[in-house]
């Protein structure tokens, strides 16, 4: 797979990712976030393996030593095996500290009483086919995402991407992965306006 796919505002898709591919994901409009989940697939690629093997923030961060994570650093999962490389990236601004957003968010931070759309939703609808339960979605690398933290008070600050129309950022995989990603549905992510995600495969040289 080479051709890029597009991602529509507040969905999300899920697919294998073979070892040694890498998975290019870009903002083609600019200031939009992109939820990205991965797990370790099963030897057939057609489930995630058992028992779960997940991207961790936690892993990725400490041995990152920072909490922005760019060119050259590395995407562990929970028992610190290397799951994805980042080999490029034009934007150089993303977010792991902060969960899917989900209904709570918009019942708790925007106060909305009626249905809204959100990344947790989305990810574990598509992943479900892959056998990912809804209480399996752990914190996503939310690429694109702008999070500012006070150095004094500790609070943090959700403000509008960096990116631009046409940035990206490149993942090489490390191992065969179940993907998933969103076009992120939280207004403050995302510069109150929604807009579509683009990816393409890129085969293993």
């Amino acid at each position: 797979m080479s051709d890029t796919t597009r991602i529509a505002p507040q969905t999300g898709t899920a697919f294998l990712l073979r070892k040694g591919e890498t998975l290019r994901i870009s903002d083609p409009l600019g200031e939009q976030v992109s939820d990205l989940l991965a797990f370790a697939a099963s030897k057939d690629g057609s489930a995630v393996a058992r028992p779960l093997e997940w991207l961790s923030s936690g892993r990725s961060l400490d041995y990152a030593e920072t909490i922005y994570l760019t060119t050259g650093n590395i995407l562990y999962d929970q028992n610190s095996v290397p799951l994805l490389v980042i080999t490029a990236d034009t934007c150089g601004r993303h977010d792991f500290l902060l969960t899917p957003c989900s209904p709570e968010t918009f019942s708790i931070i925007y106060g909305n009483t009626e249905y809204h759309p959100s990344c947790y939703e989305n990810l574990w609808r598509n992943l479900a086919v892959f056998g990912v339960e809804p209480h399996e979605i752990p914190t996503a690398f939310n690429v694109f995402m702008n999070v500012q933290v006070d150095g004094t008070t500790g609070k943090i600050a959700v403000l509008p991407p960096t990116s631009k129309a046409g940035d990206y950022i490149e993942l090489r995989a490390e191992r065969d992965l179940v993907i998933g990603m969103t076009a992120c549905s939280a207004e403050m992510s995302n510069n109150y306006s929604f807009k579509p995600i683009d990816y393409r495969i890129i085969p293993a040289e």
